[in-house]
């Protein structure tokens, strides 16, 4: 108990650190979650969700299709040492999830083929533009960098075969970071390197609607793709409990908490009504007015209460999220006790696992600041 009292303590005061930069992504998934207090709604954005399109842009030999093959597992686009072994735009999908490998840009076969690459770019719901980090960024690569940018399309620009160049890397990463004007991700499609620990959070920092799909067609990377879900609307639903109004924060949590579990649902397989996930939400967490009640009686106390709501939110929060995770990982397999005494283990973690995360994510910043674009 004395552990668990020093978690909340040091939640709350990470709550009261939380840096204002990060506030405008938040909002943005308040006003989601505004819209989707029509359950309809929330049906139809969720499906929505599932159905997305990621293009792998680059020059010549930048190593799209070794990337292409290595996010999908196996073999599908062509691999060549030669420049141009892609001929045409490849799409092979991944579930309900599209992935596009693209002709290179600025290939001696003409500009019609640069043209297909960039019309297959402007139907995308991301871009990755992959650029030869032994090459670096030349003229021509900030030409497409700009070009893409024109499209409207949220892009990530990744720096491929870092592998190749270890000791001169910084210095790349310092020079494209100046010429770009953003910090590219580090990674060697080859070896691996820099795609689960960098280049999938910056994915799902541009473009979270690609969160669902991509884990329900990755299963290599599901699991932290979901983890990845469940600490959002933790955080999310921190920021909304911040309420100092009692009572107005409960729709959307309601809301908040019934849509990460649609969303668990959708990456396992599971088509479940918003009556259904009502019913398990509140078969996990027991009562929830009166956890919702709990909530409200703290905001009584300005300040230091609202924070404890916080906490308490984004606490049950990833309870709910791991215990869901469990349920449709086991394909429902499990009794309904179980799952609350699952849910109950989690929610004591908690604390201690989204401090633990944090503190991991500031580490990583101050090491290499600006890793996602």
């Amino acid at each position: 108990m004395v552990q668990s009292a020093w978690y909340e303590t040091a939640f709350c005061a990470k709550l009261r650190a939380m840096k204002i930069p990060k506030l405008p992504g938040r909002l943005t998934d308040i006003q989601t979650l505004l819209r989707s207090l029509d359950w309809h709604t929330m049906e139809h954005e969720v499906a929505q969700e599932a159905v997305s399109r990621l293009v792998i842009v680059g020059p010549v030999n930048s190593g799209k299709s070794t990337l292409f093959n290595r996010l999908h597992g196996r073999k599908i686009s062509a691999v060549s040492a030669v420049p141009g072994t892609t001929t045409g735009v490849i799409e092979h999908p991944l579930g309900p999830f599209l992935l596009v490998d693209t002709p290179g840009f600025g290939e001696v076969w003409g500009i019609d083929r640069a043209s297909t690459a960039q019309t297959a770019a402007g139907h995308a719901d991301l871009v990755v533009l992959l650029l030869d980090a032994v090459a670096g960024v030349r003229q021509p690569d900030l030409d497409l960098y700009m070009a893409l940018l024109d499209l409207g399309v949220p892009v990530i620009v990744a720096l491929n075969k870092t592998d190749l160049i270890p000791k001169e890397l910084p210095y790349v990463l310092e020079n494209a970071e100046r010429l770009l004007g953003v910090r590219p991700v580090a990674l060697s499609a080859h070896t691996g390197a820099g795609i689960v620990d960098k280049l999938l959070p910056a994915i799902l920092s541009a473009a979270p609607n690609v969160a669902v799909s991509m884990a329900k067609a990755l299963p290599d990377v599901r699991e932290h793709i979901v983890n990845r879900i469940i600490r959002r609307t933790a955080g999310v639903n921190a920021l909304i409990s911040l309420e100092p109004i009692p009572g107005l924060d409960i729709p959307l949590l309601l809301a908040s908490q019934t849509r990460l579990i649609l969303r668990i649902a959708a990456v396992y397989g599971q088509s479940m009504s918003i009556s259904h996930a009502r019913e398990l939400l509140t078969t996990m967490a027991g009562s929830l007015l009166s956890r919702y009640l709990g909530m409200q009686l703290a905001k009584l106390v300005p300040g230091l209460g609202w924070l404890v709501s916080a906490a308490l939110s984004a606490v049950a929060t990833w309870g709910i999220g791991q215990a869901a995770r469990a349920y449709f990982e086991a394909g429902g397999d499990i009794q309904m006790p179980n799952l609350r005494q699952h849910y109950r283990r989690m929610r004591q973690l908690a604390p201690g696992r989204l401090l633990k995360r944090s503190a991991d994510q500031e580490k990583d910043h101050t090491a290499e600041p600006n890793t996602e674009s």
